[in-house]
């Protein structure tokens, strides 16, 4: 019996797909994120029951982060972006969330801007807050240990292949470090959007991307680029696709993100099936209804969609590019 509802619905299931092929589901992927960055806290005694934590947030670690002060008592401030929706603010009202939005803006960076001002603002009144500061505090990974042995378990011996959106940076990059601590050879493929400066797409804007979770408008602490083989970066069409594709495929009902992990998966089988390849589907799809789900009818054809082969960041186009990290990377900064 679970002690919390935090502890019940962190825990992914891992699904199979056909041979090599597994999802690892979510209901909601950073509540692994916040429980063991906030028991890591209570432990080394950086803050006590009692406690605010304060952190921004486009939605998803908001509830997390919530969640995870409600199972230790503390108090829980958030300075979220105008995509937190009605049935979270509401959630978050109820369990005693202090929620701030910033004002709407024409781009994510300046969204970005506003939320990391504000919470600069609230320390000043408020020194006695902890910020979380979860895509810069490698406290972060520490709750995806519990991930990656589930994974070790769970999957077969032998080689595997990690596909996931990179956000913060940490849920691909902790998952894959643990398991390669333990030995496990692994290929960490990163997911992205267009217009991102994680892997340097800010030149190429999506004006359609709502893929909420990954990428950004401002440099991540958490995002420890040398960790990863291959990016993939994907537009909204593409992750539409592959989120209806999914759901038709296998029943599983997922975000955007996690449409656009499955056709960087799909792609890479084809050119190595050697290795188990398990991508992960960070959230259920709810949150892209209306945005997403409901325009189903014009997905393109996903067996024919197939992504740029590129060797430069100047050679980014859309729809969907990819290419092997470490030598974009060098050759960046040769």
């Amino acid at each position: 019996m679970h002690a919390h509802v935090a502890e019940a619905i962190k825990r992914p299931d891992l699904i199979s797909l056909q041979p090599g092929l597994a999802c690892l589901r979510f209901e909601t992927m950073k509540v692994y994120s916040a429980l063991g960055a906030v028991r890591h806290l209570l432990e080394t005694g950086a803050v006590e029951r009692g406690d605010t934590l304060i952190d921004s947030s486009s939605g998803i670690y908001a509830q997390a982060l919530a969640l995870a002060c409600h199972r230790y008592g503390l108090n829980c401030h958030i300075v979220g972006s105008t995509t937190v929706d009605r049935t979270l603010k509401v959630q978050l009202e109820i369990l005693g969330v202090t929620l701030e939005q910033v004002r709407p803006s024409k781009n994510l960076r300046l969204d970005q801007e506003l939320r990391v001002r504000r919470i600069a603002e609230i320390l000043a009144e408020n020194p006695s807050y902890h910020w979380m500061r979860q895509y810069h505090d490698g406290i972060h990974y520490l709750g995806y240990r519990d991930v990656a042995e589930e994974i070790a378990r769970e999957v077969p011996g032998g080689p595997l292949a990690l596909v996931g959106g990179v956000g913060s940076g940490a849920s691909t990059g902790a998952i894959a470090t643990y398991l390669r601590e333990a030995d496990r050879d692994v290929s960490l493929v990163g997911v992205q959007p267009f217009g991102s400066v994680t892997f340097g797409s800010e030149h190429v804007s999506d004006p359609d991307m709502i893929i909420a979770g990954i990428g950004s408008a401002i440099a991540f602490g958490n995002v420890r680029h040398e960790l990863y083989d291959r990016i993939h970066w994907v537009n909204f069409d593409c992750a539409l696709s592959g989120a209806v594709r999914l759901l038709r495929d296998s029943g599983i009902f997922a975000g955007l993100s996690t449409g656009a992990a499955y056709l960087a998966t799909h792609w890479e089988r084809r050119g190595d099936d050697s290795r188990t390849h398990v991508f992960i589907a960070a959230d259920t799809g709810h949150r892209y209804v209306e945005s997403a789900y409901a325009q189903h009818a014009q997905a393109q054809d996903f067996d024919a969609l197939e992504p740029h082969d590129i060797t430069s960041l100047d050679e980014l186009r859309h729809p969907w590019s990819a290419t092997s990290w470490p030598g974009l990377a060098a050759s960046r900064a040769a």
